[in-house]
C-alpha cells in the first residue's frame, strides 16, 4: 500500500533576497544543494515531497523508477540534509527539508515549463 499524506504542505512564498554577500561556505553549500538537484529523479523526488509526505513506494510509482534507484536517491538526499525521516510503523515516511528547498524546486520546474512550452518568463 502507498502512502502519500497531505498533512504539512510547505509554504511557497519567496524569501527577500539575501542581504549578504555570498561568502565560500554559502557558495559551496548552495552548489552542493544544485548539485542533488541536477539528477531528474531526485529532482522528481523532490518535486514530489515538496507537496507532501511520502513513503518509498509511493515514490517509486510516481517517478517510475525501480525501487533500488529510489531507495538510493534517497539516501543521498538524506546525507546532504535535504530530506527528513519519520517512521510511521514498519514505514519509513520522508518529507523535503524544509520551505526554501521546496520554493527552489517549484520555481525551477516553473521555470522549466517556461522553456518547454516556450512561454515568456517573469520579471
Amino acid at each position: 500500500m502507498t502512502h502519500v499524506s497531505k498533512a504539512k504542505p510547505l509554504p511557497s512564498t519567496p524569501s527577500l533576497t539575501h542581504p549578504v554577500d555570498p561568502d565560500q561556505a554559502r557558495l559551496d553549500a548552495a552548489t552542493a544543494t544544485f548539485r542533488m538537484l541536477s539528477d531528474p529523479t531526485r529532482l522528481h523526488i523532490l518535486w514530489i515531497l515538496a507537496d507532501a509526505e511520502a513513503d518509498v513506494t509511493a515514490l517509486t510509482e510516481a517517478c517510475g523508477a525501480s525501487r533500488t534507484a529510489v531507495s538510493q536517491h534517497l539516501a543521498k538526499l538524506r546525507f546532504t540534509g535535504l530530506v527528513d525521516t519519520r517512521r510511521d510503523g514498519r514505514r519509513i515516511i520522508y518529507r523535503i527539508r524544509d520551505g526554501h528547498l521546496a520554493s527552489l524546486v517549484r520555481e525551477g520546474l516553473n521555470h522549466a515549463d517556461h522553456i518547454v512550452t516556450g512561454e515568456p518568463g517573469h520579471e
